[in-house]
């Protein structure tokens, strides 16, 4: 299933749809963050999740670690975070409607979801990253009808000169 995801020009077409949906979804909720009449504010969310932690069946909490990282770090830097979150979910959204750099786009999109999931907000979330890791699996072949067919070679070539090897050939550049 893998290779058929990395490899066929069948599952690149499928991927191109589903990369669109998802990249619009993202691209449409980070606009309504970035350009929105009010102004983000992450902070609430987090005193949510702060005050209502996940728990478990028996009432302990589930994602202690994560809940300190609220507390201690994100919440006393919220406004930083909220930049992160308006500004990110544009950028995903956008690097898979073009099909630019969609691994890395695919990837930073997943780990809002997971977030989002850790502070205990299901939501959109499930099918964001049932798609997301479909899209993360099949790599290169994701982003193949987009932008991505003109930049990972010239990463590749680029990046591979930087340690004296062509990565695409294996040649000594």
């Amino acid at each position: 299933m893998v290779k058929w995801l990395r490899t066929s020009k069948t599952s690149s077409v499928i991927l191109l749809l589903l990369r669109l949906w998802l990249g619009w979804q993202w691209t449409t909720d980070g606009f309504h963050k970035v350009f929105g009449a009010k102004p983000f504010d992450a902070s609430g969310f987090m005193q949510g999740a702060i005050a209502h932690p996940v728990t478990g069946p028996t009432g302990n909490v589930l994602y202690g670690p994560f809940n300190a990282f609220l507390q201690h770090i994100a919440l006393p830097a919220s406004p930083f975070f909220s930049f992160l979150v308006k500004w990110g979910e544009l950028l995903v959204g956008i690097g898979l409607i073009l099909g630019t750099l969609t691994t890395a786009a695919v990837f930073f999109g997943l780990l809002m979801n997971f977030m989002y999931m850790f502070a205990g907000t299901v939501s959109t979330n499930p099918p964001y990253v049932l798609i997301g890791v479909i899209i993360l699996f099949a790599g290169f072949n994701a982003g193949k009808l987009g932008v991505d067919y003109w930049v990972i070679p010239w990463i590749r070539k680029t990046v591979g000169g930087w340690f004296g090897k062509s990565v695409a050939k294996g040649e000594t550049v």
